[in-house]
């Protein structure tokens, strides 16, 4: 079969029906300049021809590294079960749960995953599921904003800088005042809020993997009547505070460690759980659990806020799906986990950074940055431009870190090192050895 299935025979049926004798006439409506840009495409492949350049292009990846990325996406073990069970066909075709009576299955696997989210978090609720971390993040300020009717959001500098230019993008034209800087000091908190104040937006660990107790600053955001946003690594939250023994309002993050594989940005999942008093205001949707008429359990969607469901002014967002079998995913592997062998996870992801970094430290020229306490990952600077020992040690077949510099111009020698429990002490080994010898 040809990769382009239309005839010219067709295309000329169609160009007839639309009464137009060619398809440069179709697009003549569109400006010159635009359509040279646009239609300036090689002539078309046949299918095999497509297959091989894909899988060229495919080739030019790097293979088998040995994985010291973090920055919000980390390399964790995934069990095989994960895999086998989300591929069940009454999970793998029932996506869209909106008829309960035909998707019970899928409505229980969301409902539990709303139940651990909750316990993770501490907090009373959690939706049906986000597109992302980042999502997640945006909706949690527009929440602010639709509770406390105010237009200032102060953000961390500390937090994810991805989701912080995602929180831009989202929020441009919505005429919100959206304040960057650093307030891991409460000190440099008291300045910046004000009667104005919708939310603070914090996450733990921050982008640099440190650990902090944000209850004081919650408890000032508090103080002006303003909510408290907490972004969280859901492994971090079986070992650190919760969010809601911090204070926090809404509680976000990145479920990707949850049983979800690193896959060139997604598809990912974002988590949200809130305290009861902003259960209307979240945006998605909810499943509950009740009893039919016989007395047997049954699971419904409860809340749907989508201006699809209900008048557009009472909607809180425009999210048309959630991310349900990711969502699937992070549930069947928190079960598999349990919760003692969730903290185990985590204690192992804390003890083999706490490895790397004395490694990396002893080679002279590289200091620790920040004082700690850490989870998995942690900063070092470099003798060099970070990015330069990155490149150098991709010919030795390491992904050595996150190079800061993209991010944060005056940290070029600052790299970010992410160990998850899935790096022997082997690796680690290499790693450090091979830094060595590239500075």
């Amino acid at each position: 079969m040809r990769f382009t299935p239309h005839t010219p025979e067709d295309r000329a049926a169609m160009l007839a029906a639309l009464g137009l004798g060619s398809v440069d006439e179709l697009f003549a409506v569109i400006p010159e300049p635009l359509r040279a840009r646009s239609w300036d495409l090689p002539p078309g492949m046949s299918e095999p021809e497509v297959s091989q350049y894909l899988a060229k292009l495919a080739g030019l990846n790097a293979q088998n590294l040995v994985c010291f990325l973090g920055g919000g996406f980390y390399d964790h073990h995934i069990p095989a079960a994960v895999d086998a069970l989300i591929s069940r066909g009454e999970f793998y075709t029932a996506y869209t749960p909106y008829q309960a009576e035909m998707s019970q299955g899928i409505l229980q696997s969301i409902f539990e995953y709303q139940s651990a989210v909750c316990r993770l978090t501490g907090l009373d609720a959690a939706n049906a599921s986000l597109y992302d971390g980042g999502t997640a993040l945006y909706e949690a300020a527009m929440m602010a904003v639709r509770k406390t009717k105010r237009k200032k959001l102060i953000v961390c500098t500390s937090v994810s800088p991805i989701y912080r230019i995602m929180l831009r993008s989202y929020t441009i034209n919505l005429h919100l005042e959206l304040i960057e800087a650093d307030v891991s000091d409460p000190a440099a908190l008291e300045k910046l809020l004000d009667q104005d104040t919708a939310g603070l937006i914090l996450q733990n660990p921050d982008f640099f993997g440190v650990l902090h107790d944000y209850a004081p600053h919650f408890e000032a955001v508090h103080g002006v009547k303003g909510l408290g946003i907490l972004g969280c690594n859901p492994i971090a939250l079986a070992v650190a505070k919760t969010p809601a023994q911090m204070g926090a309002d809404i509680a976000v993050g990145e479920g990707q460690p949850l049983g979800l594989p690193l896959s060139f940005g997604g598809p990912y999942l974002g988590f949200m759980a809130v305290r009861e008093a902003l259960l209307r205001t979240m945006p998605g949707r909810i499943v509950g659990r009740t009893h039919d008429g016989q007395g047997r359990t049954g699971y419904c969607l409860t809340l749907q806020t989508r201006e699809q469901h209900i008048r557009r002014e009472k909607a809180t967002s425009n999210i048309c799906s959630n991310e349900a079998l990711c969502a699937l995913a992070a549930v069947i592997f928190l079960g598999l986990m349990g919760k003692q062998g969730l903290v185990e996870l985590a204690e192992l992801n804390m003890t083999q950074a706490a490895y790397a970094r004395e490694r990396l430290t002893a080679i002279d020229g590289v200091e620790p940055v920040d004082q700690g306490p850490w989870f998995n990952e942690f900063r070092v600077r470099l003798p060099i431009d970070a990015r330069v020992a990155v490149s150098r040690m991709i010919d030795k077949g390491i992904a050595a870190g996150f190079p800061l510099g993209r991010y944060y111009p005056d940290q070029s020698n600052n790299l970010l090192v992410a160990v998850t429990e899935k790096r022997s002490k082997e690796e680690i080994g290499y790693l450090a050895e091979g830094l060595e010898a590239v500075l």
